[in-house]
């Protein structure tokens, strides 16, 4: 299987909030680390197509502008977005069909103000 997708890099103002919000959010551990005065999350990658990474450095803003990133939310989205506003996020976009009929999508905005998406098949 390919992506077009190899890394990506979600930015946040502050690195333990976040940490905690996508821990909660997606029930995963999130490894914390410093390097050269930048501030990252390093989410798991082991069998992952895609590494994902928060970071917080100087340049880098948060935005629900820009292009939205989709989180793998399982077999059914519900759950993981029932734990969006218990820890800091907010739901922009209920759980809606995709026009195709392929799954189903909810968007929400992150602890950072960061706007994403979740998707899942049922």
């Amino acid at each position: 299987m390919r992506s077009y997708i190899s890394m990506l890099e979600i930015p946040v103002q502050d690195i333990s909030r976040a940490i905690k919000f996508y821990q909660a959010l997606l029930d995963i551990e999130i490894e914390e680390m410093e390097f050269e005065g930048m501030h990252m999350g390093i989410f798991p990658y082991e069998d992952q197509l895609v590494n994902v990474v928060l970071i917080q450095e100087e340049g880098y803003q948060a935005s629900g502008d820009g292009p939205v990133v989709y989180l793998n939310a399982g077999e059914n989205l519900e759950p993981v977005l029932a734990r969006v506003e218990s820890h800091g996020g907010k739901i922009l976009l209920a759980k809606t069909a995709h026009a195709d009929n392929s799954g189903y999508f909810a968007l929400f905005q992150d602890s950072e103000g960061n706007k994403l998406a979740l998707n899942s098949p049922h």
